[in-house]
This record gives structure tokens, sequence and C-alpha cells, in this order.
């Protein structure tokens, strides 16, 4: 099996396209800590590399490392390039990079976009490439006019010094300053951020256009020569392997070609996406399930729920919680309740589709919206014996993700290069998933259970606070697993930012054939609601306001404190509700970005929540783009709530239950609340806001719903499991 992961400058360069005159960085552009802001991780010298495109036309091309479904990174960092270089938005432009070492994610250590960190990892650096490009530019400049470079000023898109009257455009330029040295970043002088023109402005996303228009490529557009489109039958198990396989009433189907074990189960290929399925549907498997998971999922919450009496592997402690919850003092009041989270499918508008074919040169192309590049280009090139330069990963946009693109294990690139290796000699496949196949096919947010202890003490102090959750590992099996402790399945509870002088939380993780990933917030989906639900019965037990009794629990954390003073402020906290109708709030933090939110909930005719308004509060450090946070907010809203009011994926004896939208259904617009958004200034760094606008909404209007109608809900999703004491 080849092994070679050989990069040359040549083969490089020539994978992205370079082509004509203009101004490439891609040359050896070492980007490292800028001279105002510290970035999260330090940068190692990179290889050969482009992270921009200044063309005779006057347009200014960004390579966006990350990949776009929706999130707005094209703009972000196109915005941060813009800023530095001194652009006009209307040149700015942005297109995905391709697969390739140099363009890791500074914080992973390899190319991928997940946890909210964008922006986060390329603040510096993608300034730092704008202030490059445009000293090359002066450069240039200074060399044809000869002239002093610092008497060049730059604005919009245009060189000028004003003495001489002689005045460029940048794409006048760029082939002039192709050939500039590339400064040292230590040379680069970056911003002052009350500088800022285009950082901190709405600017309109530059990938709108295309969407609009039609002209913006996901898998599902791609058509290759002689093509062919392979569907998987997955066995009704999670763990099962085809034993035997009977093509004879598929082959009756026109257009069917073959019909093939791979690495998720039986590929089918046909001429259409609708032979197929129709293939599919014809084909006969009998299924080896002695490895396969048979348990569902009341066994498994049972069996987690019994785990809950036992201790677990601390994940963080201090004082003496359990010596506290086992020798109340008088006027202590106890306090215990146990949660059920259940498993969640991502159900992104786009499913998972891809298009792969083998190469005259004797490697092979693929086109698909990649999430983790640095997963998946090497796991394709392992999978087909194939040294990495020999694989061409081209970065799509993608309809959307919220964690199902990110496989620790890369199963997709698994099964894409599978379904290659098993179809029909010389032909292109293109892989796709039907709604059918995400809704069933595991990688789901795991199902958990928590109980929580408190004690509050006869001056309503709250002195000790206990944490158990049972879980499945999402890290396990992954080459970022092997810790005694899943961090992902304790964050935002070992973490926890309340004063409390004894606190405990602990972790039992267990083992079930069910594959599952991370969900948008990961393990913040299920430890904000418990922490946010419960620290109200604690506050109500001691007589304090939720908002007033948070703050006072928040002494070292102003940055949680600022934000639920913001949103308290914003929806005017302490007002009567409207008749009906109550105020819940809840404040977390995920992915080093703070928010706090306050619902306004009602009941239906059903008695089922109904949430008119969401006041929202966020402090993500400099706010590169506001709308886009505002989208970004308003979308994990209405994702973090959907999933709370209905979804569940059941498992009857391994066997998923759930199918399409009509089962496990989205939020609905009619349910969609109005949604007032507050950005709370800051001078920090940039940090994440695609997944932390989703913890909080589901506690909160879990808060304000008790206050309203005196029920708690312990277990999700409302719309199933309201009750409880």
């Amino acid at each position: 099996m080849a092994t070679s992961t050989s990069w040359t400058r040549r083969s490089f360069l020539g994978g992205i396209g370079v082509v004509g005159a203009g101004l490439v960085l891609g040359v050896r552009l070492e980007i490292g800590r800028g001279p105002r802001a510290a970035q999260p991780a330090e940068a190692p010298p990179l290889e050969p590399n482009a992270f921009l495109r200044i063309a005779p036309d006057n347009t200014v091309t960004v390579l966006s490392k990350h990949i776009e479904f929706g999130q707005g990174t094209y703009t972000g960092l196109a915005t941060l390039v813009a800023e530095e270089l001194d652009a006009d938005w209307s040149q700015m432009r942005a297109e995905a990079a391709p697969s390739a070492p140099v363009y890791k994610n500074l914080l992973f250590g390899r190319q991928g976009t997940g946890g909210s960190t964008a922006i986060a990892n390329s603040f510096i650096q993608m300034r730092q490439v704008g202030a490059a490009a445009r000293a090359m530019l002066i450069g240039a400049a200074a060399a044809a006019w000869k002239v002093p470079a610092r008497e060049i000023t730059v604005a919009a898109g245009v060189l000028e010094h004003a003495s001489s009257g002689r005045r460029a455009t940048f794409g006048e330029l760029a082939e002039q300053a192709m050939r500039q040295p590339t400064p040292a970043p230590d040379l680069l002088r970056l911003k002052d951020p009350k500088d800022f023109k285009l950082i901190g402005t709405r600017l309109p996303k530059l990938d709108t256009g295309g969407k609009l228009d039609g002209s913006a490529r996901y898998g599902v557009d791609v058509v290759r020569p002689k093509m062919v489109t392979a569907l998987v039958l997955r066995p009704p198990r999670f763990g099962a392997k085809p034993a035997q396989v009977d093509t004879n009433e598929a082959e009756k189907v026109p257009g069917f070609v073959r019909a093939a074990p791979i690495s998720s189960g039986v590929a089918v290929y046909a001429e259409s996406f609708w032979q197929a399925k129709t293939a599919r549907e014809k084909l006969k498997v009998r299924w080896d399930e002695s490895a396969a998971e048979t348990r569902g999922s009341e066994e498994l919450v049972a069996a987690f729920t019994k785990k809950l009496d036992e201790p677990g592997k601390r994940a963080a402690k201090r004082g003496e919680a359990d010596e506290r919850l086992a020798a109340p003092e008088e006027g202590d009041r106890v306090l215990k309740a146990d949660f059920v989270f259940p498993y969640l499918a991502h159900a992104p508008m786009e499913t998972l589709d891809g298009v792969i074919e083998r190469t005259a040169e004797g490697g092979v192309e693929a086109w698909y919206g990649s999430q983790f590049p640095g997963a998946d280009h090497p796991t394709l090139a392992k999978v087909l014996e194939l040294p990495p330069d020999k694989v061409k990963l081209n970065v799509l946009f993608a309809g959307g993700s919220f964690g199902r693109r990110a496989q620790g294990d890369a199963s997709f690139a698994v099964e894409l290069a599978t379904a290659l290796a098993a179809g029909p000699e010389g032909r292109p496949v293109k892989l796709v998933h039907t709604r059918e196949d995400d809704i069933r096919g595991g990688y789901y947010r795991p199902l958990y259970v928590h109980r929580l202890e408190a004690v509050v003490d006869k001056d309503g102090v709250l002195a000790a606070w206990r944490h158990r959750i049972v879980g499945q590992s999402i890290l396990e099996g992954t080459p970022m697993g092997g810790a005694e402790i899943d961090r992902t399945s304790v964050e935002g509870a070992a973490d926890l930012p309340y004063a409390v002088p004894n606190l405990t939380v602990e972790l039992m993780t267990e083992k079930v054939g069910i594959p599952v990933l991370w969900w948008r917030s990961v393990g913040s989906t299920h430890t904000a609601y418990s922490t946010e639900t419960f620290l109200d019965e604690v506050l109500e037990v001691a007589g304090k306001d939720p908002v007033e009794g948070r703050l006072a629990l928040l002494g070292e954390y102003p940055r949680h404190a600022g934000v639920l003073k913001a949103v308290a402020e914003l929806a005017g906290w302490g007002r009567p509700a409207p008749e009906g109708r109550a105020f819940g709030v809840a404040v977390h933090e995920s992915f080093r970005s703070y928010v706090a939110q306050i619902a306004e909930v009602g009941v239906d005719k059903r008695g089922m929540p109904k949430v008119y308004k969401v006041w929202c509060a966020v402090d993500c450090g400099i706010a590169v783009n506001p709308d886009i946070i505002a989208a970004q907010m308003e979308g994990g809203i209405g994702y973090g709530l959907g999933a709370a009011l209905h979804n569940a994926i059941d498992l009857v004896e391994g066997r998923v239950v759930q199918s399409n939208f009509d089962d496990f259904r989205p939020l609905r617009i009619g349910e969609m609340p109005e949604v007032e958004v507050k950005i709370v200034a800051s001078s920090e760094a940039p940090t994440g806001v695609g997944e932390p606008g989703t913890p909080p909404i589901a506690p909160a209007v879990a808060n304000a719903l008790y206050r309203l109608t005196k029920r708690r809900v312990r277990a999700l999703p409302f719309t199933r499991n309201l009750g409880g004491a």
C-alpha cells in the first residue's frame, strides 16, 4: 500500500489551476504571530501556498481553506484579507481552496472546518496574507514609478503617489507584484482595530449570487462523461454485513449496471439516480447480524440509568461534593433530577453525495462537500492504494452539515473510494445518499443520561453539586480518541462557571454498536440543558431570581455575566410577561463564545410549548461581520429549538424507526420565533458563532415553560416528554 506524502510546489500550484498573469501568493509565506494580537495556536512554517489571487481585471480571489456550507466562511475570510489589503469590497471573490496540507486549520493541525474555528484560527493568518499582498503591490508600484514606497497610499483597491499624480489599480500592478519578495511576518504591520474599515461592518455575502443564479456547484451538480450513479443498500442493523446478494430482480430494471458489496453495505450502480433507487428496492440481501447491535433505545436508557447509581471517572472535582450530599446538614435541601437525551440525526438539507473518477495519469479526482479534507484526502489515497499526490479532492459548496460531514473516521471518503473500486471499470461514480439513508445511516448525536444532585443550605447558598453523565464516546475510534475522559461528553459540565464550593463531575462511557458523531455544539447539546434547567430548580428553592441568582454565581466569569446582563436588558427582564406566557433564561459558553438567551413561551391547544420571541446576546470577540453573526445565532436557535421540540432517533431491537422529515421533522416556518440579537462589543480575538447559538435555546424554553405551567421537562423532545415533577 502506498504511503508517500510528498507534495511538490509544481504539483500543488498546478492543482489550484494557476494560469495567466497576475499576483498569486504561491511562494513560501511564513504565516505567524501578528504584531497586535495572538492567534489561537502557533503557526508553523508553511509549504508553498496560494491564499489569494489578484487578476489583471482587478478582482481579488481568496482561496478559502474552510468549506462554505452556509455559515459565511467565504465572506469572513475575504473580509480579513480585504481589510489589510485595503481592497474595495466589490473586488472581492472567494472560492474553495484545494485539498492540500498548507491549508491546515491552525487549531486542528490539518485541513478541516469545525468546532466553530474558521475565523478564530484565520484571524491573524488571513490578515497577514492581505498585508503581504499589499506590501508586494506597493513594492511593485515603487519600482515602476521610481518613488519611495513610504509615499504610496492604498485605498479601495487603488495605489496612489500624491506628489507625482501616479495611480494604478491592483490589477494593473499584479504581474509586477508577483516578482516582489514576500515580506516576512515580523515585518508586517497589521492594523489597529480602531482603524478597521471592513471588519465589523455588514458586508454582503460573497456566495449569495451563485446560489441565486444556480452557478454554485454542489456534489449532486457534478456530471462526468460515462458516469454511473450509485446508491447503497445499508444493513437494517448497525454492524451487520452482507452474507448473500441476489440481483435477479434488480437486473430487470432498465439502466441497472451492477451491484457489489462495499464498506457500508451493497452498492447498486445504474445509469441514473431513479434507476439505481429502483434497482436497490429490488435487491435481495441476506445479512449476517452476528456482530450487529440489537438493543433498542428503551433498553439503552434503562442500562445507562442504572449506571447512574455508580461513581464514574472524574472529569472535574473541587471540594467534597460526595460527602456534602451524603451527610446533609440541618436546614439543607437536597435536589436530584435525571435527564434523558435521545440519539439525534443531523438532517442537513443536502444529504451526503460526491463524484469520483480515475484519471488518465493513474490517479483519482473527487468532487464533494468535504468538511475535513485533511482526513478525507489521505483516506481516499489509502483505500485506493495511491500516493497522496495522485489524489485530487475538489471541495465544493455543501448544503449544511451540523457535524455530519466531519466524520472522525472519514467514513464517507471510505464509502466513496470503495464505491469506485467496486464499480464498473473506467466509469466515474456519483454516490448519493437519500434522505432515508441520511436519517437511518447512523453517525448520530449520542444518547445520554444525566443525574444532577445539589445541596442548597439553610441560607439559600448552593453548597454542593454532583453531575453524572452516561453515554457513548464520539472520539473513540478516531485519531482524537484514547483519552480516559472523552472531553466532548463533559464539555459544558466539567467547566461549569458557577461558584460552587463542592463540585464533582463524573463520566461513564458505554460501548454501543451505534455509530455516533458530533452534532451542532457537540457536548453542549445536552450539558447546557441539564445544567441550566437544574440551576433554575436550585435558584427557585433558594428563593432567587433566575437572572440575579446566576449573576451572583458568575463573579469569576465576567463574559458569562456580560451576555447575561445584556440579554436581560434587551428583553426587559423583570417586567410582567404577556398574559398566558412566561420568560425563561439560559446562558452557556461553547467554543469560547458566550451566549445568553431569554425565551418568551406560551402553550398551544395541546399544551405544547409555543415560542413567540427569543432575545439573544453573544460575545464572540471582535465581530468580523455582524450580519453573519446574527444569522448564525438565528439559525442556531431555530435548529436547537426544532430538535428540542420534536426530534429523536428511536431504535427498536437495533432498527431505526424514523426515516424522513415526516417523523424526524425540522422546525417549520410557523414555529420559528422572532429573534433579536445583541452582539456584545469586545476587543478579544474572534471566536466561533456557528454552534454557540444552539445550546441555550432548549433550557431557556424549558425554564419559561416551568414558570408558566409548573411542569419540568427532563427528557427531550418536549412534544413527547412533557410532564414530570
